[in-house]
Parts: structure tokens; sequence; C-alpha cells
């Protein structure tokens, strides 16, 4: 919303209490689902329903900047031979009601999810950034920056499984050279 008029939809978790604690303590009893979406497939059957509210300044808001919309997503997730789960989540936008649905809203959150959880499997699988054992200062913004980078031209590059390219690269480390236009082969114009 600053400068550029750009508009965002942010997941609040526990790790924003304020907000959170604010959310929770909503009417959301009293919301209608807005919206509700099933799926099926890879095994799995999965539905949400979507509530949205307002935000009344009235009531003080929430403690997030430019928030307009609070949403809360209610996700059932049935795997073959397995337990039903259950997740609620909790987001804000900048939006307006009349500037997106509440099906564009779940649309939102489910692309968010999905960058979000695509990139940190990768950073873990692939690179196993929760057991390292740096946690603050400029060693880990460095650690971070690599692993993005080497996240980075691994896509571009199109690698097909980055876990297993980054195996075969520790395994053999030249392999490495040639993402970097670099080729251990002798030049043949050399002969």
């Amino acid at each position: 919303m600053g400068t550029k008029k750009a508009h965002y939809t942010a997941v609040i978790k526990t790790n924003q209490p304020l907000a959170h604690q604010q959310i929770l303590a909503l009417p959301w009893s009293q919301v209608a689902i807005a919206h509700t979406r099933s799926e099926t497939g890879h095994g799995r059957v999965e539905s949400c329903s979507i509530k949205v509210m307002a935000i009344a300044d009235s009531l003080g808001g929430i403690a997030f900047p430019h928030a307009k919309l609070t949403i809360r997503v209610h996700r059932r997730r049935q795997q073959r031979g397995k337990k039903q789960t259950r997740e609620t989540v909790y987001a804000l936008t900048s939006l307006d009601a009349h500037q997106a649905t509440p099906a564009e809203l779940a649309s939102y959150l489910r692309g968010q999810g999905a960058i979000e959880n695509s990139s940190h499997h990768i950073r873990d699988v692939a690179f196993a950034e929760d057991a390292c054992t740096v946690h603050t200062g400029r060693t880990l913004r460095a650690l971070v920056t690599l692993r993005n980078l080497a996240n980075g031209v691994l896509h571009t590059l199109r690698a097909d499984n980055i876990a297993k390219t980054t195996r075969a690269i520790r395994d053999l480390p030249e392999r490495a050279l040639p993402f970097f236009g670099i080729s251990l082969e002798p030049d043949s114009s050399e002969t």
C-alpha cells in the first residue's frame, strides 16, 4: 500500500502474537462461510472453507499496517488409510471486500502456501537448513543467501530434482562447474 500502491495478503502465525491473538478474538462463530472448495487427488481428499471479516476501526483495528480484511481458512485433509487432519489458518489483507472475492483470497493464500512450502522444502531437504547449527548474525545471512543462490541457479537451469542434483554435486563437486560456464573438457583448439 505504501508508495507503490501494492496490496498484500499475509498469513498471521503465532510468531506475531499480538495480531494473532487479536484475530483469534474476533467473533468467527457469527460469520457465515463465504467460500468452500474441495479437491481429490494424489490419494487424498481435501476441503476448505473460508470466512472473511472486515476489520472495524471502531474496535481498534488489528496490529498490522493497512489491514482491511481478516481471513479464516479451515482445511480438512483425508489421506487414504490415515486419520483426517484439520488446520485453521488466519490471514490479513490490505484489500477491501470490493477488491477481491473470497474465492480470490483463497487462491492468493493457496499460491502463497505453495511457494512457501516449495521453498522451505527445498531448503530443508536439499540443503539441510533445519540441521544447521548457525542461528544468528552475518554467517546465517550468508548461508541463507548461498542456499537461495544455489536454489535459483538449479531452477534456472531446470534441474529436474534439486535434492538429487545437490547430492550429485556434493559427491563430485566438479559437477557444479558447468552451471557456472566452466568446462573440465580440454579445449579442442589447443591440441
